[in-house]
C-alpha cells in the first residue's frame, strides 16, 4: 500500500472528516462554515481539513483571507479502486473480451438495437464500460479481441449526479 493510500485511509478514518466530505459534496464551503455545520471550532475544523488536503481529498481556493474548499472527486473515486477484486484468467489468443468476462463473472447480455450489451455482471444490473491498460475503448466487448497479455478494468457506471439541469423553455 502506498504512502498516499495510507493517508487516504487515515483521512477517511474519522467520522468528522467523512462528514466534511459529505457536506462539501453538496457545494463549496468555507472552513468556518464547515465548523459551524459540524458544531466544532474553526481551529479543529482546520486540522481536519489539513488531513483531508494531505490525502488530496479536498482542494482549497484562497480569495484574500477567505479559504473555500471543495472535494477532489477524482481522487475520492480513485481511492475506492483499491477495493476492486483482481481476477486472473488465461485465454486463447483471439478470444473476445465478452468470452473472457464469462470466464470470471456471471454476465447477462441483452439486445439493444443492433448491438448486444452487458446489462448485468454477477447479478448487479447497470451500465458497464471497460478500460484496456488504463485507456477507454470504443469497441464493444464482442469486438474487443485479446491478442496479448492485458489488464482490463471492468467498471459499472454508477448513477451519480454530476450536474443537475433545471431547464425552462420560453414560449
Amino acid at each position: 500500500m502506498s504512502q498516499l493510500d495510507n493517508k487516504v485511509f487515515h483521512a477517511l478514518g474519522s467520522d468528522t472528516r467523512v462528514r466534511m466530505l459529505e457536506l462539501l459534496d453538496e457545494g463549496e464551503k468555507h472552513i468556518s462554515e464547515l465548523a459551524r455545520m459540524l458544531g466544532i471550532s474553526v481551529p479543529v475544523a482546520a486540522k481536519h481539513v489539513k488531513i483531508l488536503e494531505e490525502a488530496d481529498l479536498v482542494e482549497r481556493k484562497i480569495f484574500g483571507k477567505t479559504h473555500v474548499l471543495k472535494p477532489n472527486r477524482e481522487n475520492i473515486y480513485l481511492a475506492m479502486n483499491v477495493f476492486a477484486p483482481t481476477k486472473s484468467i488465461e485465454v486463447e489468443k483471439g478470444t473476445t473480451l465478452l468470452d473472457a468476462l464469462r470466464g470470471v463473472a456471471a454476465i447477462k447480455v441483452q439486445k439493444k438495437g443492433d448491438r448486444e450489451v452487458i446489462v448485468s455482471t454477477d447479478g448487479e444490473e447497470g451500465l458497464y464500460v471497460y478500460e484496456i491498460n488504463g485507456e477507454f475503448s470504443e469497441k464493444s466487448v464482442q469486438n474487443c479481441v485479446l491478442d496479448e497479455d492485458t489488464t482490463i478494468e471492468w467498471k459499472k457506471l454508477e448513477p451519480v449526479t454530476k450536474i443537475k439541469l433545471d431547464i425552462h423553455v420560453k414560449e
